[in-house]
């Protein structure tokens, strides 16, 4: 999404840090907040500073790389279990979220090389979460003809996914 003139997704990663659009500060102030480490992850993810199901898989999935870059390498597997549950912990009801913090999990449990498939893997779920709402997009546009009232509920925009939107994307 374009905000002042620059290309926004919803989640993204540099280097160890998520960075995220703060949503509780929006309509009235657009700012970045930038979470260095998986705790503050978890932390935006309570404090609902992200929303929308697809916004929370990306954001969980990154968190827990970030628990994957961040464990020691004495106790490194009960570090990331530890994490795992804090992350499953912020949002209860979030099945997005279960879905992509056990995806990582369970692919770099069963790697040589757990940070880097924990990374693979994170990366994966989100191109997949942007190309699937891009896709609803093309799909749903065909199906809106002219003069038609469309009502949406819950985070349906591009805020509530990475990019695009669900209900939104076809509009």
């Amino acid at each position: 999404m374009r905000v002042n003139g620059k290309d926004f997704t919803t989640v993204w990663r540099k280097d160890g840090s998520i960075f995220l659009i703060e949503q509780n500060l929006l309509p009235f102030e657009f700012k970045i907040f930038e979470s260095k480490n998986y705790r503050e992850s978890c932390q935006a993810i309570k404090t609902m500073l992200v929303r929308g199901a697809i916004a929370l898989e990306a954001t969980a999935a990154y968190a827990l790389l970030q628990a994957f870059l961040e464990a020691p390498k004495d106790n490194f597997w009960a570090f990331v279990d530890k994490a795992k549950e804090e992350i499953k912990n912020t949002r209860p009801t979030a099945v997005n979220l279960f879905y992509a913090v056990n995806r990582v999990y369970n692919l770099a449990k069963l790697s040589n090389n757990p940070v880097l498939t924990a990374e693979i893997e994170a990366e994966k779920i989100v191109a997949e979460s942007i190309a699937a709402t891009k896709k609803i997009g093309e799909y749903g546009e065909q199906l809106i003809k002219d003069k038609m009232n469309i009502e949406t509920h819950c985070n349906a925009g591009w805020l509530g996914c990475v990019d695009w939107g669900t209900a939104l994307s076809p509009i």
